[in-house]
């Protein structure tokens, strides 16, 4: 399939100036494109992934992301989706949100020789005096039709200042000036912002003479209606890791709603379209599916080293939904061995074993967890102690060794991975 094909059977098409039209640009020219984000903090969070990995599949088809940071729209603010006016941050706030922004998003996209383009529209926006603004665009832009969009519509009943009533105006005109200067062809974004957007294309035909498109990506709402990418305690999750760990960051993909699995992953992950169809289907091992999101989502955001990492540590903690690696996958990032290889190892001297195997106290004792056999029981006493998740309840169980390797956890941190010593 196209590159269109692919961000529709994904679900990445909500609505689209012209589809017919934007498939044949996107398999017949390598073009240049944009999408949008506005510095209102120093970080990204989940919720605003979704846009990000539609810029990744553009990329790797071959086309160019022109990233636009917004540092003159960040001054005046987005209603879209808003019940009051966002606060006004200092333009020192602004800067150093574009530099940390700027960070982020490089890591899901390449940047070196020319694959992609970061801009910041406090660059030509910053510099045009309010009298030449209102004579160049002024006329094309209609009162009445700008009152219809939903933006606007859904905050003139609690209020919508003059300030960000200009939005949708200056959101066209870096439209119109990224066509001009670098021929960019499409812009992508969430829906709500449809009515910019498509004020954008209309503001490039009158002033460029040039037709361009646009198209946006659905709004992602949990099971519960909310907007996604808040924990169940109501919090962002962020990518910066000062706010939420790489481990909590794991998890919050981890624990994601078994209905929503399927979509989650032809979002936010690269795996084929069929290997996903197969890893969530009837039948399936649903905690596996949700385990390979999590992998691929913190890999993206953090790298594989640490994304190993976390799912070797929560694995351990809480269980590895295919120990032994028995469902296909092409995920190297959430392979069992993998996983397995990250966690400590402690190799047991093969005399020990004898012929009855060695006691679960022992076994603490050798690989430094228990000082002693009977702190050892007392940790099986109160249910702490776990043999490859299984929980041990019995002082006296041994394990022989041939049932080696395996993972000895005691409590919520303490773990081992125990071999036999050759």
């Amino acid at each position: 399939m196209n590159v269109f094909q692919e961000l529709q059977a994904r679900g990445f098409c909500f609505q689209a100036t012209d589809p017919a039209e934007i498939e044949k640009m996107l398999s017949t020219e390598k073009i240049r494109f944009y999408v949008g984000f506005d510095p209102t903090g120093s970080s990204l969070h989940v919720g605003h992934l979704l846009p990000v990995m539609a810029m990744r599949i553009m990329q790797q088809a071959g086309h160019v992301p022109l990233v636009l940071v917004g540092g003159a729209t960040a001054r005046i603010g987005d209603p879209s989706g808003k019940q009051t006016a966002r606060p006004m941050m200092t333009i020192e706030e602004i800067d150093h949100n574009v530099e940390c922004l700027k960070a982020q998003l490089a890591r899901f996209i390449k940047v070196e020789n020319g694959e992609a383009h970061f801009v910041n529209n406090a660059d030509w926006l910053c510099k045009i005096g309010y009298i030449d603004m209102l004579r160049e665009v002024g006329t094309i832009f209609s009162v009445n039709r700008m009152l219809t969009q939903e933006s606007v519509k859904m905050r003139l009943e609690t209020g919508l200042s003059f300030l960000e009533f200009n939005y949708s105006i200056l959101q066209a005109y870096d439209f119109m000036t990224l066509n001009r200067e670098w021929d960019c062809r499409l812009q992508m974004g969430g829906q709500d912002q449809w009515g910019n957007m498509v004020a954008g294309t209309e503001l490039v035909r009158r002033k460029n003479g040039k037709t361009v498109h646009c198209m946006t990506i659905p709004l992602l709402l949990n099971s519960d209606g909310q907007k996604f990418g808040k924990t169940a305690g109501g919090r962002n999750v962020w990518l910066d890791t000062d706010r939420t760990s790489p481990f909590d960051y794991y998890q919050f993909w981890r624990n994601c709603d078994d209905a929503q699995t399927k979509k989650l992953l032809l979002y936010f992950t690269r795996l084929p379209i069929d290997e996903i169809d197969r890893l969530t289907g009837e039948g399936s091992n649903i905690n596996r599916a949700k385990e390979i999101l999590a992998c691929e989502a913190t890999a993206l955001a953090h790298g594989e080293k640490t994304a190993r990492e976390v799912f070797a540590a929560a694995g351990t903690r809480f269980g590895f939904a295919d120990p032994e690696g028995k469902i296909p996958c092409s995920s190297t990032v959430a392979a069992p061995v993998q996983a397995q290889a990250e966690l400590p190892v402690t190799e047991i001297d093969a005399a020990e074993f004898g012929e009855n195997g060695v006691s679960v106290p022992r076994l603490l004792v050798l690989a430094g967890i228990c000082k002693s056999n009977s702190d050892g029981r007392r940790l099986i006493q109160g249910g702490a102690v776990s043999i490859d998740d299984e929980k041990i309840t019995d002082p006296n169980h041994a394990v022989t060794a041939d049932r080696l390797p395996v993972t000895l956890r005691a409590g919520k941190k303490n773990f081992r991975r125990l071999s036999v010593k050759a």
